[in-house]
């Protein structure tokens, strides 16, 4: 009687001779299912090449408390017609139109539609933000270009740039640690480094509230100069990007604009008003510089010399200590400090004077 694995390798025989035998044996998958395989893979290539691309403007939102990258339907069709040579990834589907290959990536859950979370314009604003914060899944999964987002479902692949940035956080961390035990130039090197690049940050968004107040008091008109700085979400050269983008909002009112004029000028009178004083700024200045000498003159051999002092004074004053109990107290003498020293004499010439005017009022009262 045959056991059932070998009817089943019987039965594998018996299939392969019925289906010609002259078959590669080494390849059990149908020829459709191969290509199934292969067009998933061309399409997954291709949505990955499209993703990194540059040209397709792109974002940040999120979706169902996720964060996700999209981009609209009508920058994935311009992108695809200025860009056709990236067509040529799909090999034999290169031909399909550009809504067919956006619905396949659909089809293939390599993208999903998304809607616009708020769809009311907001006080002040005269439409719709163009690309909003945050978005929800559309019900209909189909392809079109008329204010539709299309967000990306799949992880990114990270370049190895970042792999290795990853591992340089902790040696990061590990150097700011050990910044007391650094030699002195390089603590100087490392506290002006980060104290100009401080200073540089805090000079630019000053100067830029100040230009964008002065625009929106004069002109009525809202310029950020530098506008993706305090971005969230943004690119290295999103993030310094000059030219402010172009203003959708509403005119303010002159009444408003008076009023932040005013509001302005008042306390530019009251800050020079309390301006502190040149002594005021000498004592801030020596006490800051007091803790920028603490922190720049510190050292582990100063430290480990001063615990080591520290140690072997109290050891002396205990080895002191037991000296003297040891002693006999008969031999012991006290010796008066010099604050009892100047008591004891005090007293001494008050005795005195006392025993001289009782000498002078003697001989009166015997006459």
């Amino acid at each position: 009687m045959k056991s059932g694995a070998e009817k089943k390798r019987v039965r594998r025989s018996l299939g392969a001779v019925q289906n010609g035998g002259n078959r590669d044996t080494g390849s059990d998958t149908p020829p459709r299912v191969k290509k199934q395989a292969a067009n998933k893979d061309v399409f997954q290539i291709f949505a990955e090449k499209v993703r990194d691309h540059k040209d397709l403007e792109s974002r940040w939102a999120v979706l169902q408390e996720t964060r996700v990258e999209y981009f609209r339907g009508k920058d994935f069709v311009s992108f695809l017609k200025n860009h056709p040579e990236v067509k040529d990834i799909l090999e034999s589907d290169k031909n399909l139109e550009i809504e067919d290959v956006a619905n396949t990536l659909l089809r293939k859950n390599l993208l999903v539609r998304c809607d616009r979370v708020v769809k009311t314009v907001r006080p002040g604003k005269r439409k719709l933000s163009t690309w909003p914060a945050h978005l929800d899944i559309f019900p209909d999964q189909v392809f079109s270009e008329s204010d539709a987002f299309f967000a990306w479902t799949f992880v990114k692949r990270r370049p190895l740039w970042q792999t290795l940035l990853s591992f340089s956080w902790p040696v990061l961390t590990l150097a700011i640690c050990l910044f007391p035990v650094y030699p002195h130039q390089a603590k100087l090197l490392i506290l002006y480094s980060c104290a100009g690049i401080l200073l540089l940050i805090l000079c630019l968004l000053s100067l830029r509230a100040a230009i964008f107040g002065a625009i929106w008091i004069i002109l009525g008109k809202r310029v950020w100069l530098f506008p993706n700085i305090l971005a969230e979400e943004a690119t290295l050269g999103e993030l310094f990007q000059f030219w402010p983008k172009k203003d959708e909002g509403e005119q303010p009112k002159w009444t408003a604009r008076l009023f932040y004029a005013v509001v302005s000028v008042l306390v530019i009178l009251l800050l020079r008003h309390h301006v502190p004083d040149e002594a005021a700024r000498a004592r801030y200045q020596k006490r800051v510089s007091n803790i920028i000498d603490d922190v720049l003159e510190w050292s582990p051999t100063l430290a480990l010399s001063g615990m080591m002092e520290q140690q072997q004074t109290v050891v002396n004053t205990t080895e002191s200590e037991g000296n003297f109990t040891d002693e006999d107290p008969s031999s012991q003498k006290v010796v008066p400090s010099h604050g009892m020293a100047e008591e004891e004499t005090n007293f001494e010439h008050a005795n005195n004077d006392v025993g001289s005017v009782g000498d002078v009022e003697s001989p009166s009262t015997s006459q």
